[in-house]
């Protein structure tokens, strides 16, 4: 089955809990307090707290895996400060009906992603058009927004820096896909749940 190409947000990274690391939730400004946050408010958002120098100095860094602190996101939202050891990634993924925005705050980080919209159910393997994959370098201070079913990767390709970027999700995640890719061949591996990463 080919997936035509469709336009689709920006993109964010797939975000797994590290239960050591999460004392409280911090906040940043709230730039939509009273309705639910657009993506403009997420991309406003995570730019302003990539921007608080301390709260990106306290995140603890792992040498080998990603680490990760819950923040008090705008309006509901759902919001994560993570870190990005030389060499990790996400994975392919997608973030099911919730909008999001990501920036990386130090380092660089590289976006995957497929400019298709995926069926909701009942597949298992696609088999992708030629035309659907972007890539984008997010160096520090750079980020993007991203629309519903957005599906991408996100790595840190660096062999010796680590990189730290903010995301934001609303509305908070309900669950996410995780894809597994060869070639044009895209398949359905896992669906997690908030339970799986909270």
């Amino acid at each position: 089955m080919s997936v035509s190409p469709a336009a689709v947000g920006a993109s964010e990274p797939v975000v797994t809990p590290n239960p050591a690391s999460d004392p409280a939730p911090r906040s940043a400004p709230n730039p939509a307090p009273h309705s639910a946050p657009t993506q403009a408010d997420l991309l406003h958002f995570v730019r302003s707290t990539a921007a608080d120098a301390e709260l990106i100095a306290s995140l603890p860094l792992d040498p080998e895996g990603r680490t990760w602190v819950r923040l008090e996101g705008p309006g509901g939202s759902e919001a994560w400060l993570i870190g990005w050891p030389p060499g990790t990634g996400t994975g392919w993924h997608d973030h099911a009906d919730s909008v999001g925005a990501f920036v990386t705050a130090a380092g660089e980080l590289k976006e995957h992603s497929l400019a298709v919209r995926l069926p909701a159910d009942g597949w298992k393997t696609l088999e992708l058009a030629d035309d659907v994959d972007r890539s984008r370098r997010l160096s520090a201070g750079k980020g993007r927004s991203f629309g519903r079913h957005h599906v991408h990767e996100v790595l840190n390709e660096s062999t010796d820096r680590h990189a730290i970027s903010v995301h934001a999700y609303y509305p908070p995640l309900p669950q996410m896909r995780r894809f597994s890719r060869s070639g044009p061949i895209l398949r359905l591996e896992q669906v997690e749940r908030p339970e799986d990463w909270q």
